[in-house]
């Protein structure tokens, strides 16, 4: 059983990789899904077998010692082992569980922060100007009873013509009207899960900028219009010194490799549906499932021997 639920806490070491091709390579809008998808799946699997092997330790303590008699059928690996991994793995969930508590309370305060920052100010069909020099543009989720808006600075609305404005806020509306900030939070709940995560948050913010790229591409009708004002807000917005953090869930139009993004909207509109490392990324989550359940399965098994329901093989 043991190698049944380590396996579960690698296999995510295999996922940035995957996730940097399909967001390179897939329509941008079916990598947001597919690579968020992952991430979630890979981190809820980490958590569950960690749980899991948790068990040993847990009836170690007084309350649960009488049920210890149920795990020792299993033979679950090594008697010396079998401890030292529960230990292990007591700390590995204090550890995730200490990063979500922190990461989503700096999370809260940075959204907070901004829709104290946006208060206030003029606003007109859903878009809110900031009378700030400092160019700057992002769509600010709202809270549970608010609505979106897309917030943008006096300084970055001089810095683009009419046309590239109109882009931009497109840009931006896309990320509304997509809920791009639900994908961005499942993604940084699954960073703050398993080190491997955390590193795939990047390719998940990527493949909703280009999203939110394609979309406003449509909507104004020009590809090279749209590249031309993601290039010039992000060359408006490093001109001048950084304003207050951002909340990860507040995604900006400068956000991201521009340079990339900028290469693929000159580039065609992507139509490729499926990748091998889509392929590959659906096989690895498959792996990781398979092998968590076959885990669970042993121990219910092993667990209705020791009850005598089942007879001892």
């Amino acid at each position: 059983m043991i190698a049944l639920l380590l396996l579960p806490l690698l296999l995510p070491w295999a996922l940035p990789p995957l996730a940097r091709r399909t967001a390179e390579r897939l329509r941008p809008d079916i990598a947001l899904v597919a690579v968020t998808g992952a991430a979630a799946a890979l981190a809820l699997g980490v958590v569950a077998c960690l749980g899991v092997l948790l068990l040993p330790l847990v009836l170690r303590l007084p309350g649960a010692a009488a049920l210890v008699h149920l795990l020792r059928p299993l033979h679950a690996g090594p008697p010396v082992l079998v401890p030292v991994l529960s230990a292990v793995a007591a700390g590995a969930l204090v550890v995730t569980a200490t990063a979500v508590a922190r990461g989503s309370r700096a999370e809260a305060d940075r959204l907070r922060t901004a829709h104290r920052r946006v208060a206030g100010a003029p606003e007109a069909g859903g878009m809110c100007v900031l009378d700030d020099d400092r160019p700057d543009a992002f769509a600010l989720p709202g809270g549970p009873r608010g609505t979106g808006r897309v917030v943008v600075t006096a300084g970055m609305l001089r810095a683009l013509d009419a046309r590239e404005r109109e882009a931009l806020l497109g840009h931006e509306r896309a990320h509304l009207s997509s809920r791009h900030h639900l994908f961005l939070a499942v993604a940084a709940l699954a960073g703050w899960c398993h080190p491997a995560l955390a590193t795939v948050v990047p390719h998940v913010s990527f493949a909703a900028e280009r999203a939110a790229d394609e979309a406003a591409a449509r909507t104004c009708g020009d590809r090279r219009l749209t590249a031309r004002a993601v290039g010039r807000a992000a060359l408006a917005a490093t001109s001048r010194p950084a304003g207050p953090d951002l909340p990860v869930l507040a995604s900006g139009g400068t956000t991201g490799p521009v340079p990339a993004r900028v290469r693929a909207l000159l580039a065609q509109a992507p139509t490729r549906r499926v990748a091998p490392a889509l392929l590959a990324m659906v096989l690895l989550c498959g792996a990781a499932g398979a092998s968590s359940a076959a885990g669970a399965v042993w121990l219910h098994r092993g667990v209705e021997i020791a009850q005598g329901e089942l007879p001892f093989e």
